[in-house]
Formats: structure tokens, C-alpha cells, sequence
């Protein structure tokens, strides 16, 4: 794990508590309001599904969840890094997994923890349960239980079972293999390669390269004793002696000279600067090892500047990470109903990974990770957050298993698939994630104005902690300790700065500054000391624009039009100044901004146009391409009414700038959003839902925001302040102390800055 990024155990735990307990919940996919819908969910009306399956059983994957459902299973005998510590101590694991399966593949998943350390006994569980699932994915039980576990249930069941740890590891590695070999002009068949680590993923690993072409005689694995040769007896089981080769190697430092590949899952500090000089011209290194790698891309390098390094770390270049794997292996195995997860399978996906990192990258990724990313030394795997996996790892996995039987559902119009994949994407986790990359490349120093508030004190840890900037909080030494310790963070007051008028050598300038600004305005120098020295507002604001730090988050504890007061103090942040409030409404997989929620109270057309084009350049900061829509109770003139002429007015104005941007109105926000709706006016010049609804005054959008926040429970981020010289985000006084951080991040990102 990077130093940039560290939490406490009570964050931890507390993540893992708040608000509920967990980290799912299940929800029904059907309408459960009335008592016909309750008489269809269950009986009388489920009696007709029960009868169909029993006839036809293939049908329970038309009629159930069973096409769109993973067991991930354990018995906690080999957790993370930590070992047996048993079936209840993994369940935070395998919700997790859970909920990765869903995240980046919108497969459903479910943790079933089983209590035991019988290998016949999970063998059985696993087996009367396959009818309620489509796929099982086998997660930390330990070697060599895992592998007889999973070929028995691979040869008793007949949906795919998946030990990730194994295979996941193995997928990725080949798919990193097959570019690294493309770059140094190598053939797998004709590579000389070690392995280290012979337990599960190791022994995964070199099989899956055997499968894919390497020479068995070229391959040499090594463990604790040494090489795996022909004769050996000691450490020795059936999985390490089917790789064992006739040889007179007999160390992993004998085996690393003249080598061509270097595979490590195993420990720390395995791979020494020698071994590294002995490998051949252009050595490849995969070092695996958790969390520390067998030797780190700096070591390496160091040596041999020639060398490919891939680690398991995120903090480094080609990052071995399994979720690139696992999720579109089983999304493409279960729409395609699949007996099984073969060797074509994994290698088609391998291919597929391989193919994508050497494609062009989409601006939208580059702008993610906050640097252009290429295909070569430093980008041979792509980055767990591209856009395109999801529509095109699954279509490769499904063909090969197509091709190679075990498709019970083939799939006939791939074209309309790979479309229906896209939609399956949600654009609202991946564009918080960009922004959170985007935040840790920045490294921007944060004010947090309200030191005295609980939930800023840990946003503003939080912030600091999560390696995503300097956190710099505005109060009182001793009040801000005092809270921290009430809430367990009592280490913490020591990691933030803490700045006040007191211990700041910038108080004079700041007055100066304030007064040159607000004399004319009535404020005297008595007055300027008390509004730069004793409100945090003020004196935040002042430190922004002295540069004292780089961006401000504030309004946790005054309402937005009393913090915008003491905020224009000091900057031009009024709407004759051209700024404006954009909220972002997530929800259920949609993002949506609305305009203006805090600076126009009753904006004319131009102000409105002037709205939607700041609206805009907000929503290519959130990675969308915008389309606005001006919304008003009426469509395109009717009804009538002078309120919503301006509503209509305002496309001709845009019109008239020549933006660069799709806009329409005026329009009632259900043809706004609805496809279906919009299509009854197919001379609209809007060719997909809207995203930017511009709404006819602040009370209607503040109203709007509320609205959906209370009753559909949408996650709300705003109003993001733009159209300022420097990035200020003020947040609502109910805001967490999530929507604090993600303030933060909209403001590191510069989200909205004129």
C-alpha cells in the first residue's frame, strides 16, 4: 500500500459501520407496492415460474436472478495477508469482493462464509447450492485445499467455479506478458521463465502460460527449497511435481541467470540486485509479492534499465490487479449461461486485456490518472477504471467459450450485446474515482474554513489521509484536538495544519488587502480586523487568495447565501461577476447537473445562457459531454405562459455565441430525460437524455435538489461555486463528512475554476 494513502483502524471500522452495518444491501428489482404485486412476487402468481423450471430447468435463468448471481465462497482459511483466522473473520472480504463484482461488471454477488476446514465438507456445501447460482467464485482458502476443492466442484457442477486468487492473478499477468513480449520482440515459446512462489496463484500462473505456449522445459519454478526439479522429495506435492523439469539448477539465483521472464508471488526482497543483473537483455519482472513486491520497480531499474517491472501495487506502473479480471470473466461466462470457465476463456481475456492497453487511450482515462497514458514500459496493462472494459473483456470471454462449448445461451447479435454492455455501465462511480485520481496527482493544499465543526475535522483527516493533499484546517489548536479525541482521531491533531489569525505571519497583508477592497463600502479598520481575524470564512478566503493554499471548502456551518456574503468579501463571486452554482444529482447510475442552486436568483436568458455554458465546462471536468436542456413546466411554447419565455428565449442566445455544446428548450424535464418522451419531438436537437437541466430560478432548483435527496435518496455534490478566480466549493450545513471530502476533491480538481 502507498504511504500516501493510511487510515486508522477506527476509520476503518467506522467505514465498515456507517451508516448501516456492511457494505450492501439487497433491493427488489420488481414492483412491490401493491397487494397484485405481492400476489405475483409470491403466491399465488410464483406458482406459474415454479412449474415452468421444473418442466424446462434452463428456463430458472429467464424467470430467476440465477443468470446474474456469483456465490464468492470461503472458509477463511487463507485471508489477505492474515492468514486462517476463520468463516466469520472473512466475510468483510467477501462482501467486498461482492461488491466489486457488482461495481465494475454490475454482476450480482453474494458472500457465503462456511464453517469449515474440511475440503469434502465445502466440496458438498458449495455443490447443493450450485441451483441457486449462475457462477461461483472460490476466494482465500488455502493451498492445497483450494485446488482439490475446485477441480472436484469444476468436474460435479455444472456452472463455472473460479479460484480468483488462482486464476484471477494468472489472467492478468499473462495479459501483461503478452505486451511486455511485444515491446522486447520475445516469443513465449522461446522465453526462458522463473516462477517464485509455488503455491495457488503461482502454480496458476505458469499453467496458464504453459496453455498459452510456453516450452514446459523453458519454464522453472521455484519455492522455499529451491528449484522444482525431477527427483526431488522434499516440499513436494501432485500440483508443484506436474511442473518439475529435468535440471541441474537447483537455486532461484541459478535459475535467474539468462532468464527472460521473472513471475513472483512470493516474498519481499526475493530478487536480489544480482540476480536482476544476470537475466537476459530486456528481462521482464512481474513482482507480485503483497504488499511489498520482490523487488520494487526503483531497485530494478537501477540495475537494468531495460527492464519491464509490473507489481501488484497500485502506486506503480502496470499494476497486476485482479479486478481487471474476475468481473468481466464472469459477466461474459454468465450471459452466455456458461457450463464452466475454461483455459480459452481466461486466455481470450488475457488477449482482449492485452490488445486494449496497446489501443489509444480515451482522454476521458487520461484525465482520471492526470497524465497521458501510452502504450510501452510504464502502460503494458490498462488502468482498472477504463471505460472499455466492460464492453469489450465480456464479448471476448463469451466467444471463446462459445467456440469451445460451453455456452448453453450463445449469444447471436454480438453487436447489440457489446451496445448492451455499455449500458450496464455506471457512469457515477468511475467519475468520482477520476476525480479522486485527478485529487492525488494534484497534491493540493486544502483549507477547510470550519475548524470548529466535527464532520469538517474529519473530511479534512480524511483528505490528508487518503493521500490526496495537504489538509490545512482553520481554528483552534486545543478545540481542534478536543473534538478529535472525542471521536478516536485524537493522533491526527498532529498530521493537520492548523492555522489561525494568531499564528499566522500573513495577518497584516491580509488586512491591508481586505481593506483596499471594502473601504468604499463602509468598512472601517476596526471592522476589517474583526472580519479577517474572528470569522474562519473570511480569513480561508483570504488565505486562498494570497495563495496560502490552493483551494477552500466552506458553508459546513452557515447557510450557502451567508457564506457567499462573507466569500464576496474577498473574491468577485456574484452572478453580475459571472459566477454560478452547479449541484450533481447521482443516482441509480445517472448523473445529472442542475443550474443555477446558488448564485441567480432570477436570472434573465443571458444569464441563463451564461448558466449552461458554466454547466458545461463543469461537465467536462466530471469526464461527461455536455447537454443542457432548459426545463420549465412547459414544451417548446406550450403552454404558454410569460414565466417560461425566458426558458425559451435562452437557446437563441446560445445560438447566437456559437457553443460547442448540445442545448434545447424550453422543456419539461420528463422530455428532458426520457428518451422515449423526447422522441414525440424529433426535431430536438438533443441526441441523447439531457444532463444539464438549467432550471428558471434558485427556489426551483433548490427545491428539485431537496426533493430527489430526501425522497429517492440521491447522493447530492454541490453546488459547486463557478466562474471564480480560484477554487472554493461551499457546502451545505447538512452536508457529511463524505460530501465534505468530495467538496474537497471538486475543489483540488479545480472543478468550476474561471
Amino acid at each position: 500500500m502507498s504511504d500516501r494513502s493510511r487510515f486508522t483502524p477506527d476509520e476503518a471500522l467506522a467505514y465498515h459501520h456507517e451508516p448501516k452495518p456492511g457494505k450492501f444491501d439487497i433491493t427488489p428489482s420488481k414492483p412491490m407496492t401493491t397487494q397484485r404485486d405481492l400476489s405475483l412476487a409470491y403466491s399465488p402468481g410464483v406458482a406459474v415460474p415454479v412449474e415452468a423450471i421444473a418442466e424446462r430447468p434452463e428456463t430458472a435463468y429467464d424467470y430467476t436472478n440465477k443468470g446474474n448471481m456469483v456465490a464468492v465462497v470461503s472458509n477463511g482459511s487463507a485471508i489477505l495477508g492474515l492468514g486462517n483466522l476463520g468463516a466469520l473473520a472473512s466475510k468483510p472480504v467477501m462482501e467486498g469482493k461482492a461488491v466489486l463484482f457488482k461495481r465494475f461488471a454490475d454482476v450480482n454477488a453474494v458472500d457465503i462464509t462456511l464453517d469449515s476446514q474440511d475440503a469434502e465438507e465445502i466440496i458438498a456445501a458449495v455443490r447443493i447450492m450450485g441451483p441457486s447460482f449462475g457462477g461461483i467464485n472460490l476466494e482465500d482458502i488455502k493451498a492445497p485445499e483450494c485446488f482439490i476443492i475446485e477441480s472436484r466442484l469444476k468436474d460435479e457442477m455444472d456452472i463455472p467455479v473460479f479460484h480468483d486468487d488462482q486464476h484471477g492473478t494468472a489472467v492478468i499477468c499473462a495479459a501483461g506478458l503478452i505486451n511486455a513480449l511485444h515491446l522486447t520482440g520475445k516469443t513465449l515459446k522461446d522465453c526462458r521463465i522463473v516462477l517464485n512462489g509455488a503455491g495457488a496463484a503461482g502454480i496458476a500462473c505458469i499453467e496458464l502460460l504453459k496453455a498459452m505456449g510456453a516450452k514446459h522445459d523453458n519454464c522453472i519454478v521455484c519455492d522455499t527449497k529451491g528449484v522444482i526439479h525431477t527427483g526431488r522429495e522434499a516440499g513436494m506435492n501432485q500440483w508443484k511435481s506436474a511442473h518439475a523439469v529435468e535440471t541441474e539448477l537447483r537455486s532461484l539465483e541459478d535459475a535467474m541467470k539468462g532468464a527472460d521472464v521473472f513471475i513472483g508471488v512470493s516474498v519481499r526482497g526475493a530478487v536480489t540486485s544480482e540476480m536482476l543483473a544476470s537475466m537476459a537483455p530486456d528481462p521482464v519482472i512481474f513482482a507480485m509479492a503483497n504488499p511489498d513486491p520482490e523487488i520494487t520497480p526503483e531497485e530494478a531499474h537501477e540495475v537494468r534499465e531495460d527492464a519491464i517491472v509490473a507489481t501488484g501495487r497500485s502506486d506503480y506502473p502496470n499494476q497486476v490487479n485482479n479486478v481487471l479480471g474476475f468481473p468481466y470473466l464472469f459477466r461474459g461466462a454468465l450471459d452466455i449461461n456458461a457450463r464452466a470457465i475454461n483455459d480459452a476463456m481466461k486466455i481470450a481475456c488475457a488477449e482482449a486485456l492485452a490488445a486494449l492497453a496497446r489501443e489509444d487511450v480515451p482522454d476521458e482515462v487520461a484525465l482520471a490518472y492526470g497524465r497521458k497514458l501510452n502504450f510501452g514500459r510504464d502502460y503494458i496493462i490498462p488502468t482498472p477504471f477504463d471505460p472499455r472494459l466492460i464492453h469489450r473483456i465480456p464479448p471476448a470471454v463469451a466467444r471463446a467459450g462459445m467456440d469451445t462449448g460451453v455456452a448453453r445461451k450463445p449469444i447471436v447479435d454480438m453487436a447489440r450485446y457489446e451496445h448492451d454492455l455499455l449500458a450496464r455501465m455506471d457512469p457515477t462511480a468511475s467519475i468520482l474515482q477520476a476525480l479522486n485520481t485527478r485529487a492525488r496527482a494534484a497534491q493540493a493544499r486544502m483549507i477547510f474554513a470550519e475548524g470548529d465543526d466535527i464532520r469538517v475535522l474529519r473530511a479534512a483527516v480524511a483528505y490528508q489521509r487518503s493521500g490526496l493533499g495537504r489538509a490545512l484546517v482553520v481554528g483552534r489548536h486545543n478545540d481542534v484536538r478536543d473534538k478529535l479525541e472525542s471521536t478516536g482521531l485524537g493522533e491526527a491533531v498532529e498530521e493537520l495544519k492548523i492555522v489561525n489569525a494568531a499564528n499566522t505571519p500573513h495577518l497584516s497583508q491580509y488586512k491591508d488587502f481586505l481593506y483596499a477592497r471594502l473601504q468604499r463600502q463602509g468598512y472601517d479598520r476596526q471592522d476589517i480586523h474583526r472580519l479577517a481575524a474572528r470569522d474562519r470564512h473570511v480569513f480561508a478566503a483570504l488565505m486562498l487568495a494570497h495563495g496560502h493554499g490552493d483551494g477552500l471548502v466552506t458553508g459546513a456551518t452557515r447557510k450557502a447565501a451567508q457564506a457567499m456574503d462573507l466569500i464576496n468579501h474577498v473574491f468577485d463571486a456574484r452572478a453580475r461577476h459571472g459566477a454560478a452554482g452547479v449541484t450533481a444529482l447521482l443516482h441509480r447510475g445517472r448523473i445529472i447537473l442542475v443550474a443555477d442552486t446558488l448564485v441567480h436568483e432570477w436570472p434573465d436568458e443571458h444569464q441563463l445562457a451564461d448558466i449552461a455554458t458554466k454547466a458545461a465546462g463543469v461537465a467536462r471536468h466530471l469526464g461527461l459531454t455536455p447537454r443542457a436542456a432548459f426545463v420549465s413546466f412547459s414544451t417548446f411554447g406550450h403552454p404558454d405562459s410569460e414565466r417560461a419565455a425566458k426558458m425559451r428565449h435562452a437557446p437563441r442566445v446560445l445560438d447566437g455565441r456559437g457553443v460547442d455544446f448540445e442545448y434545447e428548450g424550453d422543456m419539461s424535464v420528463d422530455v428532458a430525460l426520457n428518451m422515449k418522451t423526447m422522441a414525440n419531438y424529433p426535431f430536438s436537437r438533443l441526441t441523447a437524455p439531457a444532463n444539464i437541466l438549467v432550471v428558471p430560478a434558485r427556489h426551483s432548483a433548490s427545491i428539485s435538489i431537496k426533493l430527489m435527496q430526501e425522497m429517492a435518496g440521491a447522493t447530492v455534490i454541490g453546488p459547486i461555486l463557478t466562474g471564480v478566480t480560484k477554487p472554493i466549493q461551499v457546502c451545505s450545513t447538512s452536508s457529511t463528512v463524505n460530501d465534505i471530502l468530495n467538496m474537497a476533491v471538486m475543489a483540488a480538481c479545480d472543478v468550476g475554476r474561471r
